[in-house]
């Protein structure tokens, strides 16, 4: 008889603790992760925390609060009102002064903040797409200030010097615009390119290069002056080449706006459609990788300056020939180079990004000079808020340390969870 051995019946009881299985989390709490920690929400609550900083800075600046913190302690619910008539008080203003004025007496004047909002935002798009182009390229392009001058000193000579019919002479100043601000970006291009010159060094220069020569044309006659006049300033421009009214001379919004959301569409177009801004956006990445790609690294420099110097050269255009037509002087910039940074790094250089932020840019100058008025505001409130929100994008983590948001794409940790446990559950 052969000895048979029956192997015991596996215990049913618990699994031992080395047994352990991980529940895989459902993918919906994956894709509202990185909808929480992405770019766009973490670009909109550095405005919210921008704005509570500048809220911040009011109520303490303000004379009221200050006089009624003096006897906090004793009553404090005064403190706390005038925080709230300051705060409210300065923001409300800004809303009047860059949406919708309430106070109006019918809806014609009460959207005229608007219109001047988009009017201030019409050369700020502009000039952050030329920005955030170079962005996704890899290049720092802060000369936009002398890309604008160039612009309008072009756009503005042809504007005044001699008569043509209207529709063409009106597009000859905007591709004189656009050629100068793109001629002034390529040398850019050019430099980085044949020698290696680093782009921050060569446009900062540039900027110092455009505002002394446009400041020599302007005090010479025969250049930019105008005849007879010992001020630094053009003759105005003539009517065939001013961009038109878009909703009547009532209000100061003209056809530039237009040519801003056209700039728009083609660099989304250009972005994500061809195969140029494929290029860019490979070399932007690492220029290294499509260098062996097969890709001209040297060139795609030369071209993505010289496309975006010419959308900045927009913003130069819609500066001479739209809300300043009576001729400019050498402040004809009037700080947009710059903002144009602060307007690519909120839009995360995306097209549409940078379209918004324009138009939110464009609010704070509009609503600035109404806090200043209306409530005794100094304007330079607006600028701290700015740079604030320049500060908090540039500082995603500290965002997401302030709201608690999940960083994207990195799933939470979760505790083991026992295998009977996971199969009960079954």
């Amino acid at each position: 008889m052969s000895d048979t051995r029956v192997a015991p019946a596996p215990a049913s009881g618990p699994a031992p603790d080395s047994a352990k299985a991980v529940a895989p989390a459902p993918k919906s709490n994956q894709v509202l992760r990185d909808i929480m920690g992405g770019s766009v929400v973490i670009s909109i609550l550095a405005v919210l925390l921008a704005l509570v900083a500048g809220g911040i800075l009011i109520a303490v600046t303000d004379e009221d609060v200050q006089t009624a913190s003096g006897y906090f302690f004793s009553r404090p619910g005064d403190t706390f009102q005038a925080i709230w008539v300051a705060v409210s008080g300065a923001y409300g203003a800004l809303f009047q002064g860059s949406v919708y004025n309430f106070g109006a007496l019918d809806f014609a004047k009460g959207i005229k903040p608007l219109t001047d909002t988009l009017t201030f935002a019409t050369p700020l798009i502009a000039a952050g797409l030329g920005v955030g182009l170079a962005f996704r390229a890899g290049m720092f392009n802060i000369g936009g200030q002398g890309q604008m001058l160039i612009a309008a000193a072009a756009a503005g000579w042809v504007g005044y010097s001699f008569p043509l019919p209207y529709g063409l002479h009106l597009i000859l100043a905007v591709v004189a615009g656009i050629a100068g601000g793109a001629i002034w970006g390529g040398i850019v291009g050019l430099l980085k390119a044949r020698t290696g010159a680093h782009e921050v060094i060569v446009t900062i220069m540039l900027n110092y290069v455009a505002v002394y020569l446009v400041s020599y044309m302007l005090r010479t006659p025969g250049l930019l002056q105008a005849p007879g006049s010992n001020n630094p300033k053009t003759p105005a421009m003539l009517p065939t080449a001013v961009y038109p009214d878009l909703l009547g001379s009532s209000y100061n919004l003209h056809a530039g706006l237009l040519v801003s959301i056209a700039a728009t569409v083609f660099v989304w177009w250009l972005l994500s459609r061809s195969s140029l801004g494929f290029k860019f956006r490979a070399v932007g990445v690492n220029p290294n990788a499509a260098r062996v790609a097969g890709i001209n690294v040297k060139n795609s420099y030369i071209t993505v300056m010289l496309l975006s110097g010419g959308l900045i050269g927009i913003a130069g255009v819609a500066q001479v020939l739209g809300t300043v037509t009576t001729g400019f002087s050498s402040g004809i910039d009037a700080g947009i180079g710059f903002d144009a940074i602060t307007v690519a790094l909120l839009g995360r250089s995306r097209p549409w990004g940078i379209f918004v932020a324009g138009i939110l840019f464009g609010a704070f100058k509009a609503g600035g000079f109404a806090m200043q008025a209306g409530q005794g505001i100094p304007v330079d409130i607006v600028l701290v808020v700015q740079s604030l929100i320049v500060l908090f994008i540039a500082a995603p983590p500290l965002v997401r340390a302030v709201f608690r948001l999940p960083t994207p794409g990195v799933a939470r940790k979760k505790k083991p969870v026992k295998l009977a446990k996971a199969v009960a559950a079954k």
